[in-house]
């Protein structure tokens, strides 16, 4: 489906697991009609406690709930999670589910990377915030640098017709009750949800990123985790820079996988020549997947702009018009390049004489690999009722958060999170 521009909405920005968690769990805890939650990962961590806390909350209260994992990021998640929620009556589902390979997941290539939670049809939330621990500073070197964004107003209609479509694959759909979002006008942004997936919409998020970039006049500023556009956006780019607009890249500087920060930097020399500037963010991993246009266009979601998310990966992004929300995500953007990156020179140093070679042949295989990967079974669409049957038999799973951060269940939301609050901007 397609959604259109909405008017009258409001939307806020929400940096890091500090500010994301409270609010989104309070707004689950006082649900009273229905909770949807998608997400790429959920770890039995003191997030992954709390959310639970939270959904049971929710029941508790006559909401009725539904979650939908996906079957690569939260492979792991243990039985005694999933059971304590499946049999408080709260529907349970997987995405892609596939069996282990000699213990490995074999799924990996098509992924429900979309996380966003509606609450009663009133207020949702979406980026790039997975339920983990790894997204709260108190986790140091490794914890996650990222972004969400809460919205009120009739867009919220448009993301819970988003979650009931991909719910459609189970039987869950038939168990929630029918709900009428609230489309009262709150606000003065204009706000667009785009989706891609692989049957009708596999090029809209990247159709809106070419668009906000083709319309910008004097300031673009992308900060994304992992970048390796195709030429369309990189084509762009270079033309904006070429008509005088300050282009700005922020990338990883400190990437959770290092093959990420390798590819990227093939594309250096190409975007420094052009004029554009680029800085990597060296604290800790850059997980944000936002960007801005001139004075009032911006995009908070899901979608990297590499060839998984932008040809094999579920993905959801807002398209947010509003002045307000774009200086405060431009004042945070500037103030992290100018206390936390390091710009790269203008020149990337010369390599040997293969190095030219590895990055035509490097650019070209990863631009076609998702079509490769295409022709494989797990490119269909499959969303399975998820039990406790399914997950491994663990307590706690194989990717859970340093042991420090993890306080008992039993820790009240404010609490758990008051010693490790900081300062996002």
């Amino acid at each position: 489906m397609k959604f259109p521009w909405q008017e009258g909405n409001s939307a806020e920005l929400l940096i890091n697991g500090e500010q994301f968690f409270p609010r989104v769990f309070e707004s689950i805890r006082a649900a009273r009609k229905e909770v949807l939650v998608e997400t790429f990962i959920v770890f039995a961590d003191v997030v992954g406690l709390e959310l639970k806390a939270a959904l049971l909350q929710a029941v508790a209260n006559g909401a009725r709930v539904a979650v939908t994992v996906d079957g690569y990021g939260t492979a792991n998640l243990n039985n005694s999670y999933i059971a304590e929620l499946t049999e408080a009556g709260i529907h349970m589902q997987v995405f892609d589910p596939r069996p282990r390979l000699l213990g490995m997941r074999t799924n990996m290539f098509r992924r429900l990377h979309r996380k966003i939670v509606v609450v009663d049809g009133e207020v949702a939330f979406l980026g790039g915030i997975n339920f983990g621990a790894d997204h709260l500073a108190i986790n140091g070197a490794v914890s996650k640098q990222d972004y969400a964004v809460q919205v009120r107003g009739p867009i919220v209609a448009d993301i819970h017709r988003a979650c009931l479509a991909l719910l459609k694959h189970t039987s869950a759909i038939t168990a929630l009750p029918s709900l009428r979002p609230v489309t009262r006008l709150v606000g003065k942004a204009h706000v667009l949800l785009a989706i891609r997936d692989n049957e009708t919409h596999p090029t809209d998020i990247e159709e809106q990123y070419i668009r906000g970039i083709r319309s910008a006049s004097y300031r673009l500023v992308i900060a994304n985790a992992y970048f390796f556009p195709g030429y369309r956006i990189l084509r762009e780019l270079r033309n904006a820079a070429r008509r005088g607009v300050q282009v700005t890249l922020i990338m990883q500087g400190k990437p959770d996988m290092i093959w990420v920060q390798m590819f990227t930097s093939l594309l250096y020399n190409y975007l420094l020549r052009e004029g554009i500037a680029i800085w990597e963010y060296h604290p800790r991993p850059l997980h944000g997947k936002v960007a801005l246009v001139d004075s009032e266009w911006s995009t908070v979601g899901s979608s990297n702009l590499d060839p998984l998310s932008m040809s094999l990966n579920l993905e959801a992004n807002l398209i947010i018009r509003d002045p307000t929300f774009n200086q405060q995500l431009h004042e945070h953007l500037m103030d992290l390049i100018k206390t936390e990156c390091r710009q790269v020179p203008p020149r990337v140093p010369a390599r040997s004489y293969w190095w030219a070679p590895l990055i035509f042949l490097s650019f070209h295989f990863l631009r076609h690999f998702p079509a490769i990967v295409g022709w494989l079974p797990a490119h269909t669409q499959i969303v399975q009722t998820l039990s406790a049957d399914d997950a491994p038999a663990e307590t706690i799973p194989e990717e859970t958060a340093p042991a420090q951060a993890s306080p008992v269940e039993t820790v009240p939301a404010a609490q758990s999170y008051a010693t490790t609050r900081r300062s996002a901007e």
